[in-house]
């Protein structure tokens, strides 16, 4: 499998699971989703907001790649978290419509990734304002690894809460076909 398949079924990966975690979620009440679950970010919504501040963060990153993305137009647009607990959506619904708007333009974006792009470094700085060089590709690879770290506590979370989410594994995402 080629790098830019790699990036392609990991974005698919990522929409699939994420619509499988809101879905799941959306039975829930409010105070269930903001109960304080001792976790990382606290709750079950403070979990899904980091996801989205994360995501929103890498990819206005990644935007300043010199491919100059199109697809990340509209993320260039948003204001960039100040903070990656920060509640950018207290209320469920308006962070599942924006977990919807944003795994699109993720989809939309990893499938106008080329090769050739991977092999350029990315230059961004952290959280803190420091400034960083690393490879595009495995600065790729983390910010998928990172939503399956986060969405693996969610899952967690949500089976605290009596909810079963099903099968999570990308297992069943891979083609039998090798992708070249």
């Amino acid at each position: 499998m080629s790098r830019t398949s790699h990036i392609c079924l990991m974005a698919s990966y990522n929409q699939w699971m994420n619509a499988k975690l809101y879905e799941s979620a959306k039975g829930l009440s409010e105070e269930e989703l903001s109960a304080d679950r001792k976790a990382f970010f606290g709750s079950i919504l403070g979990t899904l907001n980091h996801l989205a501040a994360g995501d929103r963060v890498w990819l206005q990153r990644l935007a300043r790649h010199p491919a100059q993305y199109p697809a990340l137009e509209p993320i260039r647009q948003l204001p960039t978290p100040e903070r990656l607990d920060q509640l950018l959506f207290p209320d469920f619904q308006a962070l599942a419509a924006h977990r919807v708007w944003l795994d699109q333009i993720i989809i939309n974006w990893a499938r106008s990734v080329t090769e050739s792009d991977l092999d350029h470094p990315l230059h961004y700085k952290n959280m803190k304002g420091v400034a960083a060089e690393k490879d595009s590709y495995g600065l790729i690879m983390h910010f998928f690894n990172h939503q399956t770290h986060h969405r693996g506590q969610v899952t967690t979370l949500l089976s605290q809460a009596g909810v079963d989410v099903g099968s999570t594994d990308l297992v069943a995402l891979i083609p039998c076909e090798p992708q070249i």
